[in-house]
């Protein structure tokens, strides 16, 4: 597959985690639990199927560009802690509904990071 596949891919992942995440932390801010969550399935749903395709699509980016031939380059390794933060980041939200406003902060300042890392990778 082409590179500006796994790119598109990747970006279509990304929004499905944050819209995700986004959605958690309203419904969590707002006072729901769990328990009261109608969309609680559909939010989980989005948010793994938003990580698995940011997870394949950027190891397809980096074998299209040849990136792992002496195994991952460095810029991964803080990228996928990132991404394992966010990955997280539901059960966060949901056990500690008083973190919600920092993580309204803390969140997107994650994702700033990743995408500087995937960007100034040389």
């Amino acid at each position: 597959m082409p590179y500006e596949f796994y790119n598109v891919l990747h970006i279509g992942g990304i929004i499905l985690v944050f819209m995700a995440l986004g959605a958690a932390l309203l419904h969590a801010g707002n006072g729901g639990t769990r328990e009261n969550n109608p969309s609680r399935k559909l939010v989980a749903g989005l948010h793994g199927l938003g990580l698995l395709l940011v997870l394949v699509a950027g190891f397809g980016m980096l074998a299209t560009r040849q990136l792992m031939v002496n195994g991952l380059p460095g810029f991964i390794h803080p990228k996928l802690l990132v991404w394992l933060l966010l990955g997280a980041a539901p059960v966060l939200i949901m056990r500690k509904p008083g973190a919600v406003p920092a993580l309204w902060v803390v969140i997107p300042l994650l994702g700033g990071v990743a995408a500087y890392f995937g960007i100034n990778h040389s």
